[in-house]
């Protein structure tokens, strides 16, 4: 077998047309802010049996002034509550941030990249996190199920519509 060049001359189109792949990289993460209240200790009240956990995930995505580079953080506010009072037992509410930088992503498809993909990348330290503080808190760790955030995302554009929707009927 003898290998085949073009001796200098121009590849055929077919091998001149490949995709440029998406560039995905971690600059750092960070968290912004964490705040964990452990009010059962405070209050001498008896988190018996299995609490009541509520879990609201927010993402907020921004442009930084270096190019190509984003800010993605997730945000975390979990409260645990007695299931028979509803006596709160902790809250905990977390930010977590990553810097990420994004090459060779096309425009129509940046805000799903950076609401999905990024995101994605960095919840298992967040999971750490929330599992290290509950623990170090007095509280058996907990450890957040998996996010579905091609789910999340979808339902924030299905609620954007709706409010996009239902304004301009007010408005009549």
């Amino acid at each position: 077998m003898a290998d085949e060049t073009t001796n200098g001359a121009a590849a055929p189109a077919d091998q001149q047309q490949q995709p440029v792949m998406p560039t995905l990289k971690i600059m750092a993460q960070f968290i912004r802010d964490m705040s964990f209240e452990n009010i059962a200790a405070q209050k001498g009240v008896q988190g018996e049996g299995q609490p009541d956990i509520q879990v609201q995930v927010n993402l907020d995505a921004k442009k930084r002034t270096v190019e190509k580079q984003f800010e993605v953080a997730i945000k975390l506010n979990i409260n645990a509550k007695t299931k028979e009072s509803g006596d709160m037992i902790f809250g905990l509410e977390l930010d977590y941030a990553g810097i990420f930088f994004i090459d060779n992503v096309p425009d129509e498809q940046m805000h799903p990249f950076l609401l999905i993909e990024c995101p994605r990348m960095i919840f298992p330290f967040v999971r750490r996190i929330v599992s290290d503080v509950t623990r170090d808190g007095g509280f058996p760790p907990l450890n957040l199920d998996q996010i579905d955030f091609v789910a999340l995302y979808r339902q924030e554009i299905a609620r954007r519509a709706a409010a996009q929707q239902a304004a301009p009927s007010a408005e009549v």
